[in-house]
Order: C-alpha cells, then sequence, then structure tokens
C-alpha cells in the first residue's frame, strides 16, 4: 500500500504548470501597449482639437506667441502618436517571425521604449495645459516659455513649416469670419437732391388756385 500512495504522490506531484516563453511574454506586452495607445489617442485626440480651437481664439485676440505655441504643442502630439503606432506594428511584425529568437533582444528593447513613450504621450492629455497657454498671468508666461523650449529640440524643420503654414491658413481663416461678420453695405441709390426736394415744391403749386378763388369771392363781395 505504501508503494500506492508513493505513487500517488508521484503521479500528482510531476505534474508542471506550462513555461511562458519570451515570445508568449513579448505578444502579451505589445497587447498591453497597444490598448493603451488606443486608449490614450482618444483623449489625446481631444486635446488636439481644443488647442486648434484655442489657436483660432489665440489669433483673434493677437495672441501670436500662444498660437504658435499651441500649433507646435500639437504638431508634436501628433507626431508622438503616429510614431508610437509605426513602432508597435514594427515589433508586432517581428514578434509573429519564424525567426523571433534572432530579434528578441531588439524586440524587447522596442517594448521598453514603447513603454517610455506610452508614459510621454500620457502627459499629453491634461486640458488644463491648453488653457495655462492661454493665461497671460506671469507663472504662465513662465510655463509657456519652458513648453516653447522643451519642444524646440523635438520638432524637425518640416514640422516647423507645417505648423507655419497652420498658423498662416487660421489667420486667413479667421480675417474671412471677420469679414463676413461686418455690417452690409447699402446698394440701393440715394435720390438726387432735385428729386428730394420736389415734394416741398409740390405742395405750394396746388394751393395756388384755391388762394386766387378766394381773391375772387372777396372782390365779390365787396
Amino acid at each position: 500500500m505504501g508503494g500506492l500512495f508513493s505513487k500517488k504522490e508521484h503521479d500528482g506531484g510531476g505534474k508542471k504548470k506550462p513555461e511562458v516563453s519570451s515570445h508568449d511574454k513579448a505578444i502579451l506586452e505589445l497587447k498591453i501597449q497597444r490598448d493603451k495607445l488606443k486608449q490614450y489617442q482618444k483623449k489625446v485626440d481631444k486635446v488636439i482639437v481644443l488647442e486648434k480651437e484655442r489657436a483660432r481664439d489665440a489669433l483673434k485676440a493677437g495672441k501670436k506667441k500662444q498660437a504658435l505655441l499651441l500649433l507646435k504643442k500639437k504638431k508634436y502630439q501628433e507626431t508622438l502618436l503616429e510614431k508610437t503606432e509605426g513602432q508597435l506594428l514594427n515589433l508586432e511584425e517581428m514578434v509573429q517571425s519564424i525567426e523571433f529568437s534572432l530579434v528578441e533582444q531588439k524586440v524587447l528593447e522596442g517594448l521598453k521604449s514603447g513603454n517610455a513613450v506610452l508614459e510621454e504621450i500620457h502627459k499629453e492629455m491634461s486640458v488644463e495645459e491648453v488653457e495655462r497657454i492661454m493665461d497671460e498671468t506671469a507663472d504662465n508666461i513662465a510655463y509657456q516659455n519652458e513648453i516653447d523650449e522643451l519642444l524646440a529640440g523635438k520638432l524637425t524643420s518640416e514640422d516647423d513649416a507645417a505648423i507655419l503654414a497652420e498658423l498662416d491658413e487660421l489667420a486667413a481663416l479667421g480675417a474671412e469670419e471677420a469679414t463676413l461678420e461686418m455690417p452690409a453695405v447699402p446698394t440701393d441709390k440715394l435720390p438726387e437732391r432735385g428729386e428730394a426736394d420736389g415734394d416741398s415744391q409740390v405742395a405750394p403749386a396746388a394751393k395756388a388756385p384755391a388762394g386766387k378763388k378766394r381773391q375772387k369771392e372777396l372782390v365779390a363781395a365787396q
């Protein structure tokens, strides 16, 4: 009997949990990063829309510096989302490759980098930061200068050109809207001076016959 019990114990203890391979871990980590990116993207998209609206408001108020900063921030966010999405797609292709073992180290480094970028995207989801750029208090002006310096090294010359083009486009749109809001100029022809005085000259002429008739009645009565 001892042998029977010992066999059962041996069989029960012999079951091992399936090991999670580095490949499985990479797939799981990729899924987590993709889900985070989708979640962050929805929130950042709302911030981007708000930034463009505030840039238009700033231009209307004559605050070109704030408008330019908002568009720089918007461009950086768009570039960041696009870059992260492309990086995740590239990692996904590498993970699905049959030669995963050869690129495993690159994938792990890419996943680590992806987490860092996602953290950076997470910082860009604040609506309050957009409003701080519009505010002209001393503290917020210092904050605006800080943001401007941070973005200076993260945008390419092509990005800068695109930002200036968008700024000009918003300025032109604002000028067009301002023109449409102006009161319409009258198109009716103004009456000539002679025509305007005509009514006042007709009345005495109409009364003249009545005056002569009255004079004749007075003469007859005498």
